[in-house]
């Protein structure tokens, strides 16, 4: 990922202390990434995406996705499925794993298991479900127009 930060960056002509002042995200977290001590929340990445235009999956991959994708509504659902679900085991007495009572860090890796299988499956039923008259027409970024034969033939 960081390695598609930086290529962003450059290509747009950005310094790091841009991205920071646009983003909010603080210079340590970024060399946090870069040293791999760390690795980047979904939130960040995204207000990283939002400031060079490009998606999350772009950021991560290279690569725009090509499936459906989740709207605000989707993450909102998501995320107040997940608040309720946290309020829950937080609220349990004696909640343990392994025989040890669960820590702060066993919930929130919970959560981010729970957060990537609910994305997922958000985005299948988008796939499965969406009939095809309203699906988004998949093209090569590299295509012409005359080579995909849509281009007008009087012109």
């Amino acid at each position: 990922m960081y390695e598609l930060y930086c290529k962003l960056r450059d290509d747009r002509g950005c310094k790091d202390a841009d991205v920071v002042r646009a983003t909010g995200i603080t210079k340590s977290t970024f060399s946090d990434w870069k040293n791999g001590r760390s690795e980047p929340k979904k939130a960040k990445l995204q207000k990283i995406a939002d400031y060079f235009g490009v998606t999350v999956d772009y950021l991560m991959t290279g690569k725009e996705s090509t499936g459906p994708q989740l709207t605000r509504r989707d993450e909102r659902e998501i995320e107040k499925i997940l608040n309720q679900t946290r309020d829950q085991l937080l609220s349990q007495e004696g909640l343990m794993f392994d025989g040890m009572p669960a820590s702060q860090e066993d919930i929130d890796s919970i959560l981010a298991a729970m957060q990537i299988g609910m994305e997922m499956v958000k985005k299948k039923n988008k796939e499965r479900f969406t009939p095809k008259k309203y699906r988004k027409k998949e093209t090569n970024a590299y295509e012409h127009p005359e080579e995909s034969g849509t281009a007008d033939k009087d012109a």
